[in-house]
């Protein structure tokens, strides 16, 4: 069966697949029906070339179909490193003794936004560890201080990715203007849950996403990929996700990081992670979807692009100090992470960073339209 479409940057759609039920699904999906989870699930399992390349053209024009060839770039600050948890794939987890330990304060955290501000970002995203001296110590006030501190200086979205955090802390964010809440789950699967995030509890992550929008933040979440999970885990999440309400879904491939238990475990393909982001896209048609610099640089993003990813992040100013998350140094000091040093490389794609104003508009229609 054949299947043809119009113009975008991945060119004409004309594809013949023998599967015909793939062809429907997809054609349905280009026609604005997501698949529903039963559909999605047979996609899932189809690993064939043809049918792998059908659904990154067609993931790709749902996204063209909603934000045209623009594309919206995230300025990221981790001002602290520390945490209390012990999170089997994470480099900050609390008893790795490799990565360095550093908190941020306000002044340079001002500085790095300025920066960020000025080279054209959409958005910040001021993220830590769950660090326990601004937990417990100072009960989350240098998070609420930085984010006034943000959005009265700045006319700029924020996002604030701060671990879990109390209902009274989210109202207030809310109350100050804070625009996003970021917590991914990693996995809607308990069992793998409770590998991935010893001693944490999974209710208590899914619910705290659940008050941030009540209380009028916009939610992201995400999976992580490479970490034991089959391929009806990733259908799960795609719909979880969904029921969630999501704004922003994410899939990351694991990137194995020195001191932890998972350092030994070899990342999964490129491709696993360009599947999972298409088929989030055939989901969560009008949703934003990241492409991350954080995991292998300017070499994945465009595969991840073309998968129906529409945003880049984890832009960071150089020569501050700061860190990644995925990959911690990767193209910082070099300017490789900046606007300036990813805009040439969209154009060659035939793509573009959208004005602020434009992300602004879309934050704030969601915002008014988040029930």
């Amino acid at each position: 069966m054949r299947m043809r479409t119009g113009v975008g940057i991945l060119g004409k759609i004309d594809f013949e697949l023998a599967d015909e039920r793939a062809t429907a699904i997809l054609g349905a999906a280009l026609d604005g029906k997501s698949p529903g989870k039963e559909e999605l699930m047979y996609l899932a399992k189809q690993r064939c070339a043809d049918v792998n390349f059908a659904m990154f053209q067609v993931a790709r024009r749902i996204c063209e179909r909603n934000f045209g060839n623009k594309m919206f770039l995230y300025g990221f600050i981790y001002f602290s490193t520390y945490c209390r948890n012990l999170c089997t794939f994470c480099y900050y987890r609390r008893t790795n003794e490799e990565p360095p330990r550093y908190r941020k304060g306000l002044e340079e955290i001002m500085e790095a936004v300025d920066r960020l501000d000025r080279s054209g970002i959409h958005l910040v995203d001021l993220t830590m560890g769950e660090d326990p001296q601004i937990r417990e110590a100072e009960h989350y006030r240098s998070i609420l201080d930085i984010c006034r501190e943000v959005k009265g200086n700045y006319d700029l979205p924020v996002m604030i990715s701060p671990g879990v955090i109390p209902h009274e802390i989210l109202s207030e964010l809310g109350k100050i203007g804070v625009d996003w809440y970021a917590l991914y789950q990693e996995t809607h699967n308990r069992r793998l849950f409770a590998k991935l995030r010893p001693g944490q509890s999974y209710d208590a992550r899914a619910e705290a996403k659940a008050i941030a929008r009540r209380e009028g933040l916009l939610v992201e979440d995400g999976i992580l990929l490479g970490v034991g999970e089959c391929v009806g885990d990733v259908v799960d999440s795609i719909f979880e996700m969904k029921a969630l309400g999501a704004h922003q879904v994410r899939a990351m491939g694991l990137e194995p990081q020195r001191g932890t238990p998972l350092e030994g475990v070899p990342p999964p393909p490129i491709l696993d992670e360009m599947r999972a982001i298409a088929m989030m896209r055939l989901v969560h048609q009008d949703r934003l979807i990241p492409a991350s610099y954080d995991v292998d640089g300017l070499k994945g993003l465009e595969l991840r692009i073309m998968a129906g990813a529409n945003v880049v992040t984890s832009i960071i100013p150089p020569k501050m100090g700061l860190h990644g998350v995925a990959q911690p140094r990767l193209g910082i000091d070099s300017n490789q992470r900046t606007v300036e040093g990813i805009t040439p490389y969209l154009n060659r794609l035939g793509l573009e960073p959208d004005t602020k104003q434009s992300y602004r508009k879309w934050v704030e229609r969601e915002l008014l339209h988040r029930g």
